[in-house]
C-alpha cells in the first residue's frame, strides 16, 4: 500500500511524498493522487525518496504527471529519488526528460 503526505513549501508548491509502491498494483490510486495535486497547484514538488518499488506501471505515472503539467502550464519538481526510482529511470535513461537533478546515493557495503 502506498500512503501520502502533503505540505506546502515555502515557495508556495505542493509538496507530496509517497511512501510505498509505485506499482501496477496502485497504479489508479497513485494516479489520482498526482493528478488532484497537479491540478490543487501551479507547482507539485513529488518526493520520492520513501518509494521502495517501482515497475514500469509507475514509471509511466511518472511520464504522464510531467505530460499533465506541461499540457496545464504547471509545474512539476521530482525530488529525493529513491534507490528503486533512480534504478528505473536510469534504466529507460529518462533523466533528462525529467529534469530534475537526481542525486547518486553512496554505494552500501
Amino acid at each position: 500500500m502506498t500512503e501520502f503526505a502533503t505540505q506546502t513549501t515555502t515557495d508556495g508548491a505542493m509538496h507530496l511524498i509517497l511512501d510505498g509502491a509505485m506499482t501496477i498494483y496502485n497504479a489508479t490510486e497513485i494516479k489520482n493522487q498526482l493528478l488532484s495535486g497537479l491540478n490543487a497547484a501551479p507547482i507539485l514538488e513529488l518526493d520520492l525518496s520513501h518509494v521502495s518499488e517501482m515497475d514500469t506501471a509507475g514509471f509511466q505515472l511518472l511520464v504522464m504527471a510531467k505530460r499533465e503539467s506541461q499540457r496545464i502550464n504547471h509545474s512539476l519538481r521530482i525530488v529525493g529519488h529513491s534507490p528503486a526510482v533512480q534504478e528505473v529511470i536510469e534504466f529507460f535513461n529518462m533523466g533528462a526528460f525529467f529534469g530534475d537533478p537526481l542525486v547518486i546515493q553512496a554505494r552500501q557495503e
